[in-house]
């Protein structure tokens, strides 16, 4: 039973009946406060099947995320334009004799957004200056800056220094790997010295991951999924066997939960992504670490709906879920360093993802 779109739908009921209005910087709102998701990885892939969900766009996005990238150029290259807005509302506001509807391109007058996403496509200085989002999550993630500095000796033989930064996405690997039962396995995106210098503070600021050790009907589980056929003196592998020298050291013996949290949501357009981002986040680590994907949960904070969403949240609501869909196998990079940073969008695919159509929900940037 697909519990997650229940639950989903649920919280936007409770939007549209608890919710208090709000005027906000980029539009009317109705919110609640303190809401919490919870979905069970076993039950499928945790992405909405009451609307037709972007799937590459999505998974694009991650990837941007943990390759420590801020510049949407990767985004636009790879069809991913969630983040086109904010770039493009940073442009204008710089450039305020920019005629916001039409300019001149080449002898001819194009939309403006378009030109700009073109130039960030095709000119890779005004990229660079203009795709540029700040010191965003990808650079948190996997660039948190330090006071401390590292001295080596530069190519002329004198002692130099090096700002030391902290790639949080590979000590929580490292953690995993040698204390898995560590209440330190945290990553933070909030950082309170550099939030000036993002186009955006982060929405989704936090996540901890907590790991167990398999119970032995959860390892039997994992043995018999691996097609293996162990015996023991010429008796088959059992399941009394499964906390012994016998289990498979390569099958994985604990799984590993994800709690985000989120200081706010636009739970229409924002939320249905950060649900399925976190859940393959999820399932990426547990393939890392080689452990068994098990809850993914996210603390939401100001819990809101856009005023020109509430009609299409209404239809939403009329839609009887679908089961939900499982992720296909995909490839871990041996060798690599680092190997969550080898990962392609094709990589990860869907298995019978079935949902109703896409619903329209305008962007408020």
């Amino acid at each position: 039973m697909n519990t997650l779109d229940k639950q989903y739908q649920q919280l936007l009921q409770d939007i549209l009946d608890n919710g208090v209005k709000k005027e906000t910087r980029n539009g009317g709102t109705i919110s609640v406060f303190g809401r919490q998701i919870r979905h069970n990885m076993s039950e499928g892939f945790p992405l909405l099947t009451t609307k037709k969900m972007a799937w590459k766009t999505m998974v694009t996005e991650l990837l941007w995320f943990l390759r420590g990238d801020t510049n949407i150029k990767y985004l636009v290259d790879n069809n991913c334009h969630i983040w086109d807005g904010d770039c493009f509302a940073n442009y204008i506001k710089h450039n305020p004799n920019a005629d916001e509807q039409m300019i001149s391109d080449a002898g001819k007058m194009v939309n403006i957004k378009e030109w700009f996403i073109n130039k960030i496509k095709t000119d890779d200085e005004f990229a660079n200056k203009w795709g540029e989002l700040g010191k965003i999550y990808g650079r948190q993630w996997r660039k948190w800056k330090t006071e401390k500095f590292k001295k080596f000796f530069n190519k002329y033989g004198y002692e130099d220094e090096k700002i030391i930064y902290i790639d949080q996405i590979q000590n929580l690997i490292n953690d995993l790997k040698t204390n898995p039962d560590s209440r330190r396995l945290m990553v933070n995106a909030w950082n309170v010295g550099e939030l000036d210098q993002m186009v955006l503070p982060p929405c989704h600021y936090g996540f901890q991951v907590y790991t167990r050790e398999l119970s032995l009907e959860e390892r039997w589980e994992q043995y018999s999924k691996s097609g293996s056929n162990i015996e023991i003196n010429g008796t088959p592998l059992e399941l009394q066997h499964m906390r012994t020298p016998f289990y498979p050291k390569s099958l994985p013996q604990r799984a590993i939960s994800l709690m985000w949290s989120q200081r706010s949501i636009d739970t229409a357009l924002g939320l249905p992504i950060n649900i399925a981002s976190y859940g393959l986040l999820l399932t990426i680590l547990a393939k890392e670490v080689n452990m068994v994907p098990d809850e993914l949960i996210g603390n939401l904070g100001d819990t809101h709906l856009y005023l020109d969403h509430l009609e299409p949240a209404k239809e939403q609501l009329t839609r009887e879920p679908f089961e939900l869909p499982t992720l296909n196998q995909f490839p871990t990079y041996e060798g690599s360093r680092p190997s969550i940073e080898a990962y392609t969008i094709d990589d990860f695919t869907l298995k019978n993802y079935q949902s109703h159509p896409k619903i329209y929900f305008p962007l408020s940037n």
